[in-house]
């Protein structure tokens, strides 16, 4: 009875896809690739509504804001995961699965909330029109967005 299990967990072993070193470089061209495509599209519909002024609409406000959130959650996971596939030594940290995990769970909680702000944002567009630009004005814009990072 007095003998108990007093090990300490400090770090996880990533097992990879593939032990194959070939299959292993091809899947992590694979994953680079369609991540450097993710983070292209997402910075370029960031850049784009900034930059044009006919784009600058509660509605594509709240869009820059989501892809910038896509692009920080696809970020999280996939460097380390790229990393990993490179390495010898795949081991993560205790405290840095949970880090990532918490950098995690915030992006996604915040994603929900933006896509609840876009869907009030189309409520209004549709149930008060004339009103719409009153209303979504860019103070509450911003007050909303700020909301979804808090």
């Amino acid at each position: 009875m007095g003998e108990e299990n007093c090990s300490t967990v400090t770090e996880f072993i990533l097992l990879g896809l593939s032990d194959d070193p070939e299959l292993t470089v091809f899947l992590f061209l694979l994953f680079l690739l369609i991540y450097g495509v993710t983070v292209l599209d997402n910075l370029g519909v960031v850049v784009l509504i900034r930059v044009s002024s006919r784009l600058h609409t509660p509605m594509y406000f709240f869009l820059s804001h989501l892809s910038f959130v896509d692009f920080c959650y696809s970020s999280i996971i996939v460097s380390k995961m790229l990393a990993n596939m490179l390495n010898k030594d795949k081991a993560i940290s205790f405290l840095g699965c949970m880090v990532q995990f918490y950098l995690f769970c915030t992006c996604v909680v915040t994603e929900v909330f933006l896509l609840a702000v876009m869907a009030y944002d189309r409520f209004v567009a549709i149930c008060n029109p004339l009103l719409y630009l009153v209303t979504m004005s860019q103070k509450l814009c911003v007050e909303l967005v700020s909301g979804c990072y808090l």
